[in-house]
């Protein structure tokens, strides 16, 4: 079994997954490494296209160390024979607790507390913040991660509104609209796939409908929010804030790093010790199961 790792992955995972067969780890030419691979093991950074396929003339299967396929172009993988496997629910708790805390972070005025101390400054009557108690979350897609959120959401006291069209009647939260998410939510947070019908979902229309102290949140997709739009809203007070771990094109260091009312984190939500962990046994399993 030859086995070719495109990404970067943790020394354990990489270890287990090395006595399943020869296997090669982010090779310097990966096209010429797949010449022979019965299978390609990627996360976020490597792009699987029809192109790639092309030199993979002996691949069976392609796995993806995460949540979402986005990266992944499934109709290439069927049109030649390529199972795709991914691992959705292992990075779920550590999306939702990123989610979670970032809705703590700008409602408590976190960075600017910690940057002031840091600076020297004691900005005590300049810190005042807003409690989540009794605010409203907006969960759009109430998936593995929006469920989750919901929940810890709901213990905090938060009432919880939800709009996903494939659930029915979910034990948490209520379901409503989506103009109903834009028009009555204190905090909105995507939990989508990257899809035409999602793309740029939150925009200059959208962002109108909102509170005046509204705060998107996301963990999903880059492509989910109009980043001109939201830059725009931001600046012009429209919106209370932002707070988002993906952008269109990573790294970030857009415009909207010049804004104090959003928390930027660099596409780590799924990033802790206990995540990475279950993304590694769960890819393991489904290595064992598709190649025996």
């Amino acid at each position: 079994m030859k086995i070719v790792i495109a990404d970067n992955m943790e020394p354990d995972v990489i270890a287990e997954i090395s006595k399943l067969g020869d296997t090669k780890v982010t090779p310097p030419d990966l096209k010429a490494a797949l010449s022979d691979a019965d299978a390609l093991i990627v996360r976020s950074a490597t792009k699987v296209t029809s192109e790639l396929l092309a030199h993979a003339p002996k691949l069976r299967l392609v796995a993806r160390a995460g949540v979402g396929l986005d990266n992944v172009d499934a109709e290439a993988c069927k049109k030649r024979g390529v199972k795709v496997v991914n691992t959705p629910g292992a990075s779920t708790n550590s999306v939702a607790e990123l989610a979670l805390a970032m809705m703590f972070a700008i409602c408590r005025k976190l960075p600017k507390a910690d940057a002031s101390m840091k600076g020297k400054q004691w900005l005590k009557k300049e810190l005042t913040g807003t409690e989540l108690m009794g605010k409203t979350l907006g969960v759009v897609g109430l998936g593995r991660i929006g469920a989750s959120l919901a929940i810890k959401a709901s213990a905090l006291g938060m009432m919880v509104l939800y709009y996903d069209p494939r659930q029915e009647g979910a034990a948490i939260g209520k379901k409503v609209s989506l103009d109903e998410i834009f028009l009555s939510s204190d905090y909105i947070s995507l939990h989508v796939p990257l899809v035409p019908e999602t793309k740029n979902m939150i925009n200059a229309g959208v962002l109108a409908k909102m509170k005046k102290n509204a705060v998107i949140l996301n963990t999903a997709r880059g492509g989910l929010v109009d980043e001109e739009a939201l830059y725009s809203a931001l600046k012009e007070g429209k919106i209370g804030g932002a707070c988002l771990d993906v952008y269109p094109s990573e790294p970030y260091s857009g415009k909207l790093c010049e804004l104090a009312n959003v928390v930027l984190t660099p596409h780590i939500a799924g990033s802790t010790k206990e995540a990475q962990a279950r993304i590694g046994q769960e890819l393991v399993a489904k290595l064992r199961e598709e190649l025996g």
